[in-house]
């Protein structure tokens, strides 16, 4: 056990973290400490419950689940969202289930009570047969749990006196408003019933060192050498590590080969594309084949940036040209908002690239099992109906129908999982310059779960989410 501070007060954290880059493996497993976590942690944070696109017309509703509780998120008008406890205030039974739509509003299918969109009850058999505290309208409205809406995504918070939720989502709020994420809709929607506690699932897209190993395909000729020569580069810091590669290579011969140049940058576009189904969308890597006789200069970083701005540039005409409301690329390559995977704490993560993105959500449903979903979003022109994806049925992490990347990602985390349990294996050891992230979120949990105040709390998450493959970094507490 070890105390976090908390102003006059602390709560006692079993197995916390007493080093920054050490995890001890029992955060992952123990009974004990997933129930703190289901206690002091799920209800006071924001969680991103369903996609807009889900909800678009008055009366269309989601249930979210969330360990044992269970949300309505509804839309009431074309500018409103909100969300209930979804519990009948009669007797408690669940209202909705799954998804749907109720334009008339939520009838109880035990015993009829009936509440509209915006909460109140408007109807119950036979008033006169309860108690007048029992039928007070003022009373039996639906619990309304606080909901708030940024990127295309409703979020929920069981806290009624949580902070606001851009509050808590700074800075990945406003980076992903450069993308105009909000405009984007799912083309797809999967997700992976994983024998792993959550927290395990979300590590595993952290950080970019394990690419070497997990991932060869995406690594440059010789770059998985077990020789030291491979030399590791943080990912979202620039070019990939194939590109940087394939840049050293270049400038090594003291020229650019265009055609050979252009044909890695489409080769690496297709194994993303190819590899997540998705991320970088099949539109752009057509759109790239169209530039492979472009002229590019000699120095190999300015040939970098000619490519992509070129790129960019052909990317942006064609989705304007369909009536998109595309970003502007080359803005965001300018100024070093390319980072390709973004955490959202406590369970969220955003990958944009040119005019897509993949979108990640991790939820707990037991001390060492979850559920990982899995989104492709694009952009439709405004003469296009976006397709609604089901609701997925969970498919086991060796399901044969996993795209490639998130395949090779799930084959590891079963066994990882059970090597915690071996004795002897007390802790993991963190990069503390490329592993932090996962150092730091594992902090703020611990401060979470010590009872910790916002105005602590809130900087905390602040400096969590954003760019994987973060260094360790300084919480306040």
């Amino acid at each position: 056990m070890t105390t976090v501070e908390r102003g006059k007060a602390a709560l006692s954290v079993p197995y916390a973290m007493t080093r920054p880059d050490r995890v001890p493996s029992r955060r992952y497993y123990d009974p004990e400490f997933y129930a703190m976590e289901c206690e002091l942690l799920w209800p006071r944070v924001w969680q991103m419950a369903c996609r807009l696109e889900e909800i678009e017309k008055p009366g269309d509703f989601v249930e979210y689940e969330i360990l044992d509780q269970s949300v309505i998120v509804v839309r009431v008008d074309a500018n409103t969202v909100k969300a209930y406890n979804n519990a009948c205030r009669h007797r408690g039974v669940k209202l909705v289930e799954d998804r749907g739509s109720c334009q008339s509003g939520f009838t109880c299918p035990f015993h009829g009570w009936c509440w509209g969109l915006d909460g109140a009850n408007t109807f119950l058999y036979q008033p006169d047969l309860f108690d007048e505290a029992n039928r007070d309208p003022a009373d039996l409205g639906l619990r309304e749990v606080r909901c708030e809406t940024w990127g295309g995504q409703a979020f929920i918070n069981l806290d009624e006196h949580a902070p606001s939720l851009r509050e808590s989502i700074e800075p990945f709020a406003s980076f992903h408003d450069t993308w105009h994420v909000e405009d984007l809709r799912a083309e797809w929607w999967v997700s992976c019933a994983l024998p792993t506690n959550w927290k395990l699932a979300m590590e595993a897209f952290m950080e970019g060192y394990h690419v070497m190993e997990t991932h060869p395909q995406l690594l440059p000729a010789g770059g998985r050498a077990r020789n030291g020569s491979a030399i590791y580069k943080a990912m979202g810091d620039g070019p990939s590590a194939t590109q940087s590669a394939q840049i050293r290579a270049a400038a090594a011969a003291g020229t650019v080969d265009s055609r050979a140049f252009i044909d890695m940058q489409i080769h690496f576009m297709q194994l993303i594309s190819d590899g997540m189904a998705g991320m970088t969308h099949a539109d752009d890597v057509r759109i790239a084949e169209g530039l492979r006789d472009l002229e590019l200069p000699a120095d190999p970083m300015l040939a970098n940036v000619t490519w992509r701005h070129a790129l960019n540039d052909a990317v942006m005409a064609w989705h304007r040209g369909r009536g998109e409301n595309m970003p502007d690329l080359n803005f965001i390559f300018d100024n070093g908002l390319t980072s390709g995977v973004n955490y959202c704490f406590p369970h969220f993560f955003l990958l944009p690239t040119y005019s897509s993105a993949s979108s990640y959500r991790i939820r707990p449903t037991g001390p060492e099992t979850c559920l990982f979903e899995l989104w492709s979003l694009k952009r439709y022109a405004p003469d296009e109906e976006p397709p609604r994806p089901p609701r997925p049925t969970p498919m086991p992490p060796d399901d044969p129908r996993w795209p490639p990347i998130p395949g090779q990602d799930y084959s590891n985390l079963p066994k990882q999982q059970k090597g915690l349990h071996t004795k002897g294996f007390e802790y993991m050891r963190l990069s503390n310059q490329v592993e932090g992230m996962i150092g730091n979120y594992h902090r703020l949990i611990d401060g979470y779960l010590a009872g910790l105040d916002y105005d602590k709390l809130v900087p905390a998450v602040q400096q969590v989410s954003g760019a994987i493959d973060a260094p360790l970094r300084d919480l306040g507490f």
